[in-house]
C-alpha cells in the first residue's frame, strides 16, 4: 500500500512544504496537499509520485524562480491532480522523459507556455484548464492524450504539437487564442476528436509538414483564419467537421496535399473544402499594395526590383494553373542600406503581397532582432531560433541588424552563429511557409552573408535602400507632418532643403527618422511659442509649424 504523506504549514505532524515531502517520499508515495499557496519550485526526478491537493481546487504552486519551470518532471511517473501550477517566464509544468498524468489541473504562464512536453514523455492531460499563457500547450517529441481541457484566452498558437510528437486531443474546448487553436506540424498521425475551437487570430486547426492527423467531427468557428488548413505534403482525414463563420475557404487544403475530407452525417452542413490555386489571388489587392508601394517617396530601384519579383511570382502563379512547368524561387530577401530608408515598410508590403498572391496564408509580419534569436547556455539558441521561425510561419519573419548575429558579443560565449545554422536549415526545409528578410548596413550585410556557406543561395535577390536626396526628406517631412495634422508654413520648404543638405550624413544619419525626429523638436519649439501668446491660439495657428520653430529646434 502507498504511503501517504500531509502537506501543510499549520498541521502538527503534516511536513511545511511540499517539496520536504518530495524529500521524504518513497517510491509510489502519494503527497496530499491542504489547502493554500505555496511559492516553491518543484524539480520530480526518475520518482514514481503523486502529488494531490486535499481539496481539488484549493492549492496553487507558484514558483519563486521566474526563469525556472514551477513543476519540473524529468523522468519517473508522475501524477499531479487538482493543483492550480503558476509559471511566468518559463512553463508552469514542463514533463521531459518518463510518463506523467495531469488530472483536473489548472495551468498558467505569462510568458511562456502553460504546460510543455518533451524528451520522449508519455502523458495524459485530462480535465482542467489552461488559460491566460504564451502558448497553452505544447508537446514536442512524444506521446500525449489530452481529454476533455478547456484552453483559452492565449497570447499566440493554443495547442502546439510538433517535431515527431504523437497526440490526440478529444472532447476539447479552445477558445481565445491570439494566433492558431491548434497547430500541427511534423507529427505524423496525430489526431483531434469531437473538439470545440473558436476565437482565434488566425486558422482554427493549421496542419503542416508531412503531418496525417484524424481531424473528425470537430467544430470550428468564428476564427478570423480559415477554420482548417492543411500545407502540402500532409495526409490524414477531414472527417464530419463543421466550419462557421471563418475566413474563406472553410477548409484550405493545399495543392499537393493528400488529405481526404469526408462529410458523411446527413443534414448538416458541408465544410466546403477547396484547393490553393493561381484562382486564390486576389488581384485587387495585389493592384492597391504596389500603388501603396509606388506612392512611397524615392526608392526608385526597390520598387522596380519589387515589382519584378511580384511579377515572376505572379506568372508562375498561372503557369501552375495551366499543368506548366514552375521553377522554384524561394522568398526570401536581403535590405541593404541606411537606417530610417524604408526597409521595414517595403518589408511589410512585400509580405502582404505574397498573401494576395497566396503565396503565404496570411500577412503575419514578425520582426526581430539578435536578442531574440540568441540564447546565453547551449541549446538555448536553437530553440530561439526556431521559436521565432515558428511564430512567423505563414508570413514575414523580418531580421533587423541581421549582421549582428556574425559578430561575438565580447562576453565569452557567443551563439549567433548557431542561431545563423539554424536558421539557414529552417529556411530551406519551410521555403514554401515563410518569407524570411534579413536587413542592416550594406558593408556589414556582405560580412553576414559570409557567415554560413548555405546562407547566401537561401535569398533571392538583395535590394539596395539608398539613402534619401534633401528634396526628398523635405516631402517626406511635409509627408509626416501631414499624417500628424500638422502644415508647413511659409518658407519652411526652403529652410528644410537648406537644413537637410548641410547636415552631416555619417554612418548613424537615420534617413527619414531624422526627418521625423527634427519635426518633433518642432512640434516642442512651436508648443511654446503659441504658451507664450497670451491668448488661445486659432485653428491655423495650431496647425501651422513656422521658420522660427525650425531654427528654435535645430540650435544648439
Amino acid at each position: 500500500m502507498a504511503r501517504t504523506l500531509s502537506v501543510s504549514p499549520d498541521q502538527r505532524g503534516a511536513l511545511p512544504t511540499i517539496r520536504d515531502a518530495l524529500e521524504a517520499a518513497a517510491d509510489g508515495a502519494v503527497i496530499s496537499v491542504a489547502p493554500g499557496e505555496y511559492e516553491e519550485q518543484l524539480e520530480i526526478r526518475g520518482a514514481r509520485v503523486t502529488i494531490a491537493a486535499r481539496e481539488p481546487g484549493t492549492v496553487t504552486i507558484t514558483s519563486p524562480l521566474l526563469d525556472q519551470p514551477t513543476v519540473s518532471v524529468v523522468g519517473g511517473t508522475v501524477e499531479l491532480s487538482g493543483l492550480a501550477v503558476v509559471g511566468d517566464a518559463r512553463p508552469a509544468i514542463r514533463i521531459s522523459g518518463g510518463s506523467a498524468t495531469i488530472a483536473d489541473c489548472a495551468a498558467t504562464a505569462a510568458r511562456a507556455a502553460a504546460i510543455s512536453v518533451g524528451d520522449g514523455a508519455d502523458v495524459a492531460v485530462r480535465g482542467g484548464r489552461i488559460s491566460d499563457s504564451q502558448c497553452g500547450l505544447i508537446i514536442e517529441n512524444a506521446d500525449g492524450v489530452v481529454e476533455s481541457c478547456e484552453i483559452r484566452d492565449i497570447g499566440d498558437d493554443a495547442v502546439i504539437v510538433r517535431l515527431g510528437a504523437r497526440a490526440v486531443l478529444r472532447h476539447c474546448t479552445v477558445r481565445g487564442a491570439g494566433f492558431r487553436g491548434v497547430y500541427m506540424y511534423q507529427a505524423g498521425g496525430s489526431g483531434l476528436e469531437r473538439c470545440d475551437i473558436s476565437q482565434t487570430g488566425d486558422a482554427g486547426i493549421a496542419v503542416a509538414d508531412q503531418t496525417s492527423p484524424n481531424i473528425v467531427e470537430c467544430w470550428v468557428h468564428d476564427t478570423q483564419g480559415v477554420g482548417i488548413s492543411v500545407g502540402r505534403g500532409c495526409g490524414g482525414v477531414v472527417e464530419n467537421c463543421r466550419v462557421d463563420n471563418t475566413a474563406a475557404p472553410g477548409v484550405l487544403i493545399d495543392e499537393g496535399a493528400r488529405t481526404e475530407v469526408r462529410d458523411d452525417a446527413p443534414g448538416k452542413p458541408p465544410v466546403g473544402a477547396s484547393a490553393s490555386s493561381g484562382s486564390r489571388q486576389d488581384q485587387e489587392q495585389v493592384d492597391q499594395l504596389l500603388g501603396e508601394l509606388d506612392g512611397m517617396i524615392g526608392l526608385t530601384g526597390v520598387k522596380a526590383e519589387v515589382r519584378a519579383l511580384i511579377d515572376e511570382i505572379q506568372v508562375n502563379e498561372w503557369r501552375r494553373g495551366e499543368g506548366l512547368s514552375v521553377n522554384a524561387v524561394s522568398n526570401h530577401l536581403v535590405f541593404t542600406g541606411a537606417p530610417g530608408t524604408g526597409k521595414t515598410t517595403v518589408a511589410r508590403v512585400y509580405g502582404d503581397l505574397l498573401k494576395a498572391l497566396g503565396i503565404l496564408p496570411h500577412g503575419r509580419f514578425k520582426e526581430v532582432s539578435r536578442r531574440d534569436l540568441v540564447g546565453q547556455y547551449i541549446g538555448h539558441t536553437a530553440e530561439k531560433a526556431a521559436s521565432a521561425f515558428d511564430e512567423a510561419r505563414g508570413g514575414v519573419l523580418f531580421i533587423d541588424e541581421a549582421y549582428t548575429l556574425s559578430r561575438s558579443s565580447g562576453g565569452g560565449a557567443d551563439f549567433g552563429q548557431e542561431a545563423i545554422d539554424t536558421l539557414v536549415k529552417l529556411m530551406e526545409d519551410h521555403r514554401d511557409e515563410v518569407a524570411v528578410i534579413v536587413a542592416g548596413y550594406t558593408s556589414e550585410m556582405r560580412e553576414f552573408l559570409d557567415a554560413n556557406p548555405g546562407l547566401a543561395s537561401r535569398f533571392a535577390k538583395t535590394l539596395e535602400f539608398e539613402n534619401y536626396t534633401p528634396e526628398q526628406l523635405v516631402s517626406i517631412s511635409g509627408h509626416l507632418a501631414r499624417g500628424d495634422d500638422y502644415l508647413l508654413g511659409e518658407e519652411l520648404d526652403l529652410a528644410l532643403l537648406e537644413w537637410f543638405t548641410l547636415v552631416p550624413r555619417d554612418e548613424n544619419f537615420g534617413n527619414a527618422r531624422e526627418a521625423r525626429k527634427l519635426l518633433e523638436r518642432m512640434r516642442k519649439s512651436q508648443s511654446t511659442r503659441l504658451r507664450g501668446l497670451g491668448r488661445r491660439p486659432t485653428r491655423d495657428e495650431l496647425r501651422t509649424l513656422t521658420l522660427d520653430d525650425l531654427l528654435d529646434a535645430v540650435r544648439e
